[in-house]
């Protein structure tokens, strides 16, 4: 078998830094469940793919959609 690439993967810590939160909320978000935003973990060690990454965030994206209302900001 031959692998032609390696998916990107990131280190929890990158991971967090591309999202822009902390290494810890996203630990706490992997533990408690509260996106479902994939990783693997092989022995002691959390990776995320960096395309799961980017449709996690595509996912995120909010479109306004008539400027005259108020946003909920929360």
């Amino acid at each position: 078998m031959q692998i032609s690439s390696k998916p990107d993967l990131l280190s929890n810590t990158d991971a967090a830094n591309f999202l822009g939160i902390t290494p810890g909320t996203l630990e706490v978000w992997r533990c408690t469940k509260r996106y479902d935003l994939p990783f693997y973990k092989v022995g002691g060690k959390v990776r995320y793919n960096i395309e799961d990454l980017l449709a996690f965030l595509e996912s995120r994206k909010v479109h306004v959609r008539s400027a005259g209302k108020a946003l909920a900001c929360r």
